[in-house]
């Protein structure tokens, strides 16, 4: 399925936004704590984000470096965090956790899409860390709200990934299963990259 280019732009608080939508961002991820590679901002954060700016906020879920939830108090902390987003007006999340094995972590995935009740949200670059990326998304594929894949198409990066970005692209074209959600590109993206990801659309 061809779709626009859109633009995520990560912001930690409101200046950034400010600064990213006047810059022509579609599309805003709210994060803290980048050491970390993005981790769930205050409710407050959210809340002088919202009030000043009017476009799309993804918000991350996440509260501890790495991929693994914890598995149950993790994911216990993490469905009251989504659950105060949401009473903050949070619409859009992002998300994404892996089992030790490298599979998705379908019990936390779960119970957080549940909370979400509906909204839309993106798998981010635990992806990048699965065993099988294939297998990953066929698992995921008929669950709700999912319609973005924030990926690099490896864990070490665009440069390295980009083959698989485009087998990606090509498989969504083609409408096979587990391949119909965006692919947004981040994790060491480049000018250089830009013309063969917009080529393969």
């Amino acid at each position: 399925m061809s779709k626009r280019a859109l633009l995520e732009v990560i912001a930690l608080d409101a200046e950034d936004a400010v600064a990213a939508r006047n810059g022509g961002a579609d599309r805003l991820e709210l994060v803290t704590d980048m050491a970390a590679d993005g981790l769930t901002p205050p409710r407050e954060t959210f809340a002088k984000i919202r009030a000043a700016v009017d476009i799309p906020l993804r918000v991350m879920l996440r509260l501890a470096d790495g991929f693994a939830a914890g598995e149950p108090r993790g994911a216990d902390a993490l469905v009251e965090v989504a659950r105060g987003l949401r009473a903050e007006g949070a619409d859009e999340f992002v998300l994404g956790f892996l089992d030790a094995d490298g599979t998705p972590d379908l019990v936390t995935v779960e119970r957080l899409i549940a909370e979400l009740d509906g909204c839309r949200w993106t798998f981010h670059r635990a992806i990048d860390r699965a065993a099988d990326r294939d297998a990953l998304r066929k698992q995921l594929a008929d669950l709700p709200g999912l319609d973005t894949y924030l990926t690099a198409g490896s864990a070490a990066g665009v440069d390295d990934g980009l083959p698989t970005l485009l087998a990606e692209a090509a498989a969504g074209a083609r409408g096979e299963p587990g391949y119909g959600a965006r692919l947004m590109v981040g994790g060491g993206l480049r000018l250089e990259h830009l013309g063969a990801l917009l080529a393969a659309g």
